[in-house]
């Protein structure tokens, strides 16, 4: 469904000039201009708007790489990498509204502890992967945290009560299970992985022995028929 909106857009940058790249570089300075411009000023609806504009444009860059038939591995990983800034620039501002005018050292806690938080769930995904096991689990993906994110601020804008501590704690909370859930996860994989590999490496270590011990009978043939027959004795 989302392929059918994005694919034609796709086409339409791809003509205009626009490699994948450029997208996924512009996606992500839009998001982190108007998180630092708009959010430590206290304009949150305006702030929430623009960071989602761009949060939707930066979604285009994988249909600009399959427009362009040029997609690549530096490219998920550039993709990757800007969204960790973007992400984080989205709660620097909001951490500097609540040290700052917002006056609110509690909320100014919870904010930094979804920022780390944010960056743990992807990076014990990232170093799952980089083990060789997969950790595609868990209740706040990069799309839930935003979400949950944008709306909170953006109602908050609006002058709805207690909307963006809301958010924060649910944030909070759905960080914190993702965390937990990847750990639980990456750990059963990985034990599984080793479970294997030292099955393999058994099963390598006996058929080994069965070949030296083939190779040792085959010898002792050899040797026999190899002693001088009794003719030749004296």
């Amino acid at each position: 469904m989302v392929s059918r909106v994005t694919a034609p857009l796709g086409r339409s940058l791809a003509r205009i000039g626009l490699t994948p790249n450029i997208v996924t570089i512009l996606g992500a300075t839009g998001v982190v201009a108007g998180a630092l411009y708009f959010y430590p000023r206290g304009e949150f609806y305006a702030g929430s708007v623009v960071i989602t504009v761009f949060v939707l444009f930066d979604m285009l860059d994988g249909a600009v790489a399959r427009a362009k038939d040029a997609e690549s591995a530096f490219g998920a990983f550039l993709d990757s990498s800007l969204d960790r800034i973007a992400d984080a620039a989205i709660l620097a501002g909001l951490l500097w509204w609540f040290i700052a005018d917002g006056d609110d050292p509690l909320l100014a806690g919870l904010t930094l502890f979804c920022l780390i938080s944010g960056f743990m769930v992807s990076y014990i995904k990232a170093r799952a992967e980089g083990l060789g096991v997969n950790c595609d689990v868990g209740v706040a993906e990069r799309t839930e945290r935003l979400i949950v994110i944008l709306v909170s601020v953006a109602l908050s804008g609006f002058g709805v009560p207690y909307v963006l501590a809301g958010g924060l704690w649910v944030l909070a909370g759905m960080s914190l299970l993702t965390i937990l859930q990847r750990l639980l996860e990456t750990r059963a994989r990985l034990n599984e992985a080793d479970r294997i590999r030292k099955e393999e490496e058994a099963a390598e270590a006996d058929t080994g022995f069965a070949e030296d011990a083939r190779d040792i009978g085959h010898g002792d043939t050899d040797e026999g028929a190899a002693e001088p027959t009794s003719g030749n004795q004296r």
